[in-house]
C-alpha cells in the first residue's frame, strides 16, 4: 500500500505534546481522502501505545527513499515557515470534508484490530493548532483551536460487529515533558508513548483499609558473596614518570589466626571489665561511706536534739516550780513536796528510833506546814495576776470584730456598733487601771469615765460617780497616791461590774458564766456535795467508773493537795497529743472525747505499766498513745503506748502480723482485753465496744469467706 505521507505521527488523546504535521501535509492527507484513500480514524484514549505508519517501520526501495527525502525536505521547509491560512481556504477545506467529520465524528472508514493507524488524520479543520517546538513545561501556550471536544471512532471488533468509541480531547496549556517514546531518525519527529501521556483510571474507593500479608511481612535472607573490585594502576615505563615521594614501604607482619585474634579480644574485654568493676566498686564504697556519715551525723544530731529538749523541759519545769502561776505548776510543787516527805520519812525511820524519831517527824511536819503556807502565799499572788489576765482577756474578746471565712480562704472582719462600744469600754478600763500617771491625765480619765457611766442611771452608776468625785477631791488636796490605792481599786471593780451588764455592753452577754436568764440555770446544773455549790456540768470530773455526779474540780484539787498530791501534767500532755492526732485523721472519731484524765491515768499505770510496749521507756514526757490498727478509730482496745519515734515508725506499717512477732501481738491483745473489761461498765462506751466487736467479726468473716472462695477456686482449677 502506497501512501503519500512519508512521516508518521502519534495520536495523543490527552492533548500530548507531540508535534503536529505541517499544513501542506494536512492538505495532502485531505486530498487522498477525496481521491478514494480515506484517512484512518484516530484510536480512542488508552488504546495503543505508540502509533506509527508502515513506512516508518518497514524497509523502502531506493526510489521510494529518494522521493520520500524530497517530500521530507519540502515538509520541513513548510514546517519552519509559519503559514497563514485564509478564511477562504479554511472554508474550502471544510467543504471538502464530510459533514460528520467536520462536526467531530469520523464515520467514513472502520479500523481493523490489526491495522496500523497512519498519519492521515485527524484533519478536520485547518485551524488545528500547531504546537511550537520551543515551548517549555509550565509556560502557557496561546491556542486558537476550533477542534471539537468529542469525536466518535468506529472500531471493528469482529467480522460482523462494529463498536463506536467516544474519544474526549483535552487541550493542555503547556507542552508536556518527554516521558518515553522514540524519535524518527530521518525527520527528527518525537513520538510519545500513549501510556505515559494518558491518565490512569482511578480505582474506586472501597472505604475499607486493605492490608496484604505479603506487604506486611518481611522475608529476610542472608547471603554472603564476594564482589569483584577491578582497579588499574599506572606503572612507570619509557615516556611515563610516576613520583614515589608519597609511597610507603610496607613489610608483612606476623600472621595470626582467628583463634589468636579472638583470644586477644577476650583479654582486652577482661581488662576493661576489671577497670570498670574497680570503678564501680569505688563508687559503691564511696556511697556507703557517705550514707554512713550522714547516718552518724543524723544520729548525733538527734541525740543532741533529744538532750536539748530534755534540758529545756527540766529548765521549764524548774522555772515553773520556782515561779508557779497555773494549777499545773502548783500540782508539780505539791507532788515534789510529797516525794520529799516520803524520802525524809524513810530516812528517819531507817536511821532514828524512839524519841529522836518522834522529834524528827515533828520537825518534818513543821517544815511541811511552812512550805504549804509558802505555797499558799504564792497561790494568792498568782490568783491576783491570773484574775487580772482573765478580766483583760474577757474584755478583749468582747472588743474583737466579727470574723468569717470566705470561699477563697480569706478572713473578713467587720466592726459592729456593739464591738465598737466594747472597745471603748476596754480603753477606759485600761486607762483607770494604769498606775504612776500624772495627776492631770488621771483627772481627765476620771471625767471621761463619769460621762460614760452617766448614760445609764442606776444605783451602781451613782456609786461610781460618788467615788470619782471623792478621788478628784482628794487629789486636789494633794493626798498621797499610796492612800488612794483602795479607792482606785473600788472604782475599777465597780466599773468592771458596770461593763458586765448586757444592757451596757451587749457583747458580754454570751461570755458570762452565769446566764442572765434564770430558767437556763436549771439545765446542766448540778450540786457539789463537797463544797455545796451549784455548778455547771463542765466543772465536774466524771471518771469512767463513776455512776453519779461527784465532786467538782476545785474539791478534787484541794483533796489532791491535802492527801495524794499527784501531778496530772504528764497525763494531760499525753491526752492532748492523743486528741490532736485523732483530729488529724478526720474520720469522726468519738471515743477519744469521752476519755478523761483519771481514765487515761488508769490505762497508763495499770494496763501499760507507765512504759513503752516496745522499748520499756518509762519517761512519760516522751510517751504517746496512738492507734494499734490505724484503719480503725482510736479506742482503749485499739491503742498502744510508745515513744514518739516508735509511734512514727508504727504508723507507717501496713501489715502488723508481718511486722511484729506473734508473742508481742498476743501481749498487746491481752492488754486490749483488760481495757475492754474496764470500760464495758460505761453505757456509752459499751455501745462503741459492741460496734467494734461487730466490725471485727465482720472483717474476720470476710477474711474467712475470701479464703474459702480462694480454696474452692483452687480446687476447681
Amino acid at each position: 500500500m502506497e501512501d503519500v505521507c512519508d512521516s508518521c505521527f502519534e495520536v495523543t488523546p490527552e492533548g500530548s505534546g507531540a508535534e503536529q504535521p505541517p499544513a501542506s501535509l494536512q492538505g495532502e492527507a485531505v486530498g487522498e481522502a477525496q481521491n478514494g484513500h480515506p484517512a484512518e480514524e484516530p484510536l480512542p484514549a488508552g488504546a495503543a501505545g505508540t502509533v506509527q505508519s508502515e513506512q516508518g517501520c518497514e524497509q523502502q526501495s531506493p526510489r521510494e527513499h529518494s522521493v520520500l527525502e524530497e517530500q521530507e525536505q519540502a515538509c520541513l521547509a513548510q514546517w519552519e515557515q509559519p503559514q497563514e491560512v485564509d478564511k477562504e481556504e479554511q472554508t474550502s477545506q471544510n467543504k471538502v470534508l464530510p459533514e460528520n467529520t467536520a462536526s467531530g465524528i469520523a464515520t467514513e472508514n472502520m479500523i481493523e484490530d490489526n491495522e496500523t493507524l497512519r498519519r492521515t488524520g485527524p484533519y478536520f479543520d485547518k485551524t488545528v493548532q500547531s504546537e511550537k517546538q520551543e515551548c517549555f513545561p509550565g509556560k502557557d501556550v496561546q491556542q486558537d483551536c476550533h477542534m471539537p471536544d468529542v469525536i466518535t471512532v468506529r472500531v471493528q471488533t469482529d467480522s460482523d460487529s462494529v463498536q463506536e468509541v467516544v474519544v474526549k480531547i483535552e487541550r493542555p496549556t503547556y507542552n508536556k515533558p518527554f516521558l518515553g517514546g522514540f524519535r524518527n531518525m530521518r525527520t527528527g519527529v518525537e513520538f510519545h508513548n500513549a501510556g505515559s501521556q494518558t491518565r490512569c483510571k482511578k480505582r474506586p474507593d472501597k472505604e475499607v483499609k486493605l492490608f496484604c500479608r505479603g506487604t506486611q511481612t518481611v522475608w529476610e535472607k542472608n547471603k554472603l558473596q564476594q564482589t569483584r573490585n577491578t582497579t588499574s594502576t599506572q606503572m612507570t615505563k619509557i615516556g611515563v614518570y610516576v613520583s614515589n615521594m608519597t609511597d610507603k614501604l610496607i613489610s608483612p607482619g606476623k600472621y595470626f589466626t582467628a583463634e589468636e585474634y579472638h583470644r586477644r579480644r577476650l583479654e582486652a574485654v577482661i581488662v576493661l571489665q576489671k577497670y570498670f568493676r574497680r570503678w564501680h566498686a569505688i563508687n559503691v564504697v564511696q556511697n556507703l561511706r557517705e550514707q554512713k556519715r550522714l547516718r552518724l551525723a543524723w544520729e548525733a544530731e538527734e541525740e543532741l536534739r533529744k538532750k536539748r529538749e530534755k534540758e529545756e523541759k527540766l529548765r521549764q519545769e524548774y522555772e515553773r516550780k520556782l515561779n508557779p502561776k497555773t494549777k499545773e505548776d502548783f500540782e508539780l510543787l505539791y507532788h515534789d513536796l510529797e516525794l520529799w516527805m516520803q524520802e525524809e520519812i524513810e530516812r528517819i525511820n531507817r536511821t532514828l528510833t524512839g524519841a529522836e524519831r518522834k522529834a524528827a517527824l515533828c520537825g518534818l511536819l513543821e517544815r511541811e506546814a511552812q512550805l504549804v503556807a509558802c505555797f499558799g502565799r504564792h497561790k494568792l499572788h498568782a490568783n491576783e495576776e491570773n484574775q487580772q489576765k482573765a478580766i483583760l482577756h474577757l474584755l478583749d474578746k468582747c472588743a474583737q470584730p466579727k470574723r468569717w471565712k470566705a470561699y477563697d480562704g480569706k478572713i473578713t472582719e467587720m466592726d459592729t456598733r456593739d464591738t465598737l462600744r466594747a472597745r471603748e469600754l476596754l480603753e477606759i478600763y485600761h486607762s483607770i487601771s494604769m498606775k504612776d500617771i500624772p495627776k492631770d491625765e488621771r483627772i481627765d480619765v476620771l471625767l471621761t469615765l463619769r460621762c460614760t457611766v452617766k448614760e445609764h442611771e442606776c444605783k451602781l452608776t451613782q456609786e461610781i460617780v460618788e467615788l470619782i468625785d471623792r478621788e478628784i477631791d482628794l487629789m486636789t488636796r494633794d493626798v498621797k497616791e499610796c492612800n488612794l490605792e483602795g479607792l482606785r481599786k473600788r472604782i475599777c471593780t465597780l466599773f468592771l461590774q458596770y461593763i458586765k451588764i448586757p444592757e451596757v455592753n451587749p457583747q458580754v452577754a454570751g461570755l458570762l458564766k452565769v446566764p442572765q436568764d434564770p430558767l437556763k440555770l436549771y439545765k446542766n446544773t448540778y450540786f457539789c456535795h463537797s463544797c455545796e455549790n451549784y455548778l455547771p456540768s463542765t466543772e465536774f470530773i466524771i471518771p469512767a467508773n463513776s455512776h453519779t455526779i461527784g465532786r467538782c474540780h476545785l474539791c478534787y484539787k484541794i483533796d489532791n493537795e491535802a492527801r495524794r498530791r499527784e501531778s496530772f501534767l504528764k497525763y494531760r500532755l499525753i491526752l492532748e497529743n492523743l486528741r490532736k492526732s485523732e483530729a488529724d485523721y478526720q474520720d469522726d472519731s468519738k471515743i477519744v472525747s469521752f476519755i478523761q484524765l483519771p481514765d487515761l491515768q488508769y490505762m497508763i499505770e495499770n494496763i501499760w505499766n507507765c512504759q513503752s510496749a516496745l522499748s520499756a521507756w518509762s519517761e512519760l514526757y516522751d510517751l504517746v498513745m496512738v492507734r494499734w490498727d490505724k484503719h480503725h478509730e482510736w479506742s482503749p482496745w485499739n491503742t498502744i503506748l510508745l515513744t514518739k519515734e516508735e509511734a512514727d515508725a508504727h504508723l507507717k506499717l501496713c501489715n502488723l502480723e508481718k511486722a511484729y512477732e506473734a508473742a508481742f501481738i498476743y501481749r498487746i491483745k491481752q492488754k486490749h482485753i483488760r481495757a475492754k473489761s474496764y470500760f464495758a461498765q460505761i453505757p456509752v462506751m459499751s455501745s462503741f465496744l459492741h460496734r467494734s466487736d461487730n466490725q471485727a467479726n465482720a472483717s474476720s468473716y470476710k477474711t474467712h469467706d475470701s479464703s474459702m472462695k480462694f480454696t474452692e477456686v483452687k480446687e476447681v482449677n
